[in-house]
């Protein structure tokens, strides 16, 4: 999907869902990783995980795009446009958007710990300081089972 095809979908979808045009510009931004889209305050554009969107679906694709339209809309009529905001979430629920972002298949955890007095397990994507944080449930210590390769 190139920039143009994204533009066309949003409006699209913003037409259908919102019965509002998208006036802005929706691109897809390469540095987005952990996020699904992001609806900047000062221009009003909305930016897109490419890399996300490759790996899911349309209906995701297009939950993920609502998501972003219900900040952009919201921002636009002066209300409540932020996750905890209960217009943003009716809005959302209204309109069927994601509240999250899908989690990407091939996104792997590096890191496995686990408690040594519980042993609830904790997959991390980063290294963490095992003499510094402890099991959230039972306060007990951490210990690596398995590291990353590479």
């Amino acid at each position: 999907m190139t920039n143009e095809d994204l533009q066309k979908l949003v409006e699209r979808v913003s037409e259908t869902s919102f019965h509002r045009a998208f006036q802005h510009h929706a691109a897809f931004n390469a540095r987005l990783k952990t996020t699904g889209g992001r609806f900047h305050l000062p221009d009003e554009n909305l930016d897109f995980n490419p890399t996300l969107f490759a790996a899911i679906d349309e209906a995701a694709q297009i939950g993920v795009i609502k998501h972003e339209l219900c900040h952009y809309h919201l921002y636009r009529e002066h209300r409540g446009f932020r996750h905890g905001d209960a217009d943003f979430k009716q809005l959302l629920v209204a309109v069927g958007g994601s509240r999250y972002a899908p989690a990407l298949p091939d996104r792997q955890p590096r890191y496995l710990y686990r408690c040594t007095q519980c042993g609830m397990q904790y997959p991390r994507q980063r290294r963490i300081d095992t003499r510094r944080y402890g099991c959230g449930r039972c306060r007990g210590k951490l210990v690596m089972i398995s590291r990353a390769v590479g």
